[in-house]
């Protein structure tokens, strides 16, 4: 059984992302970007979309954050797509957490949870939805990072967090690299968050119920796996950036290997 470290090492802010596990056969961001945007210095898709909610997700008292972080892509997707908001439970984030658990508050491993997402979906709002691909973005290029969270993709991050983002998060503070033990990565432990925003200084994500600025220079030191959903190609900014041939092609190699 995998653990993710420090899922309750903080009486609020609960943890629950385990060790990023590696599969080479995974579609990479950069292939599917037939004409990669020209992305603006800044964009926040919560602001182009009023309301829209940042719930907790029981991620104050479970380690579920792998799929809070899902929750979160979901409201914004479907927001998307069906033009409404969802109104997504805790009590629907919990039964997917614990599924997928196995029934013990243990975390999760990123990439496990993002194939069994897409190939048997999961249960929001009272119906089932499922993703067509998710393709791995490279933390260290930004101009991968922006691209997606522009076409309204965003990002899901796994943060291997240092103890010193504790402090920054309860002062209300960006997440940013300290010298020091406190600063050592994986210190705290793992985590996962949803990024619908950037700014110049860096991205902003969703997670405790709240948005959470970093700089890049924190997401390059402690960032250890990034994943961008590639779902419905229907809007005229995804239509003219993402090649749904090559993601057609890799999901058809992807079948006739298992």
């Amino acid at each position: 059984m995998v653990v993710a470290k420090g899922i309750h090492s903080h009486k609020v802010f609960k943890l629950g992302k385990a060790p990023a596990r590696r599969d080479g056969r995974n579609l990479g961001f950069g292939r599917v970007l037939r004409a990669p945007p020209v992305a603006p210095p800044e964009y926040d898709f919560d602001r182009e979309h009023p309301g829209t909610p940042t719930p907790m997700f029981a991620n104050d008292t479970y380690g579920d954050c792998v799929i809070a972080g899902r929750a979160h892509q979901t409201l914004r997707f479907e927001s998307l797509e069906q033009g409404k908001r969802l109104t997504i439970a805790d009590r629907e984030v919990l039964e997917e957490y614990f599924k997928e658990t196995g029934g013990e508050d243990t975390g999760l491993v990123v990439l496990d949870s993002l194939k069994l997402w897409r190939r048997r979906g999961w249960k929001a709002a009272g119906a089932r939805y499922r993703i067509k691909a998710f393709a791995e973005v490279d933390p260290g290029k930004k101009t991968e990072i922006r691209s997606a969270v522009y076409l309204d993709l965003g990002v899901g991050l796994g943060l291997w967090l240092p103890l010193s983002a504790q402090g920054q998060t309860e002062a209300g503070k960006p997440w940013d690299v300290v010298a020091g033990p406190e600063g050592e990565p994986g210190s705290w432990g793992g985590h996962y968050v949803y990024v619908p925003a950037y700014r110049e200084a860096g991205p902003i994500c969703v997670t405790w119920g709240r948005r959470q600025a970093m700089t890049w220079a924190f997401l390059e030191r402690y960032c250890d796996e990034a994943y961008a959903i590639l779902d419905a190609a229907d809007t005229p900014k995804r239509k003219r950036a993402l090649d749904n041939r090559e993601i057609e092609r890799f999901l058809a190699r992807l079948e006739s290997t298992t």
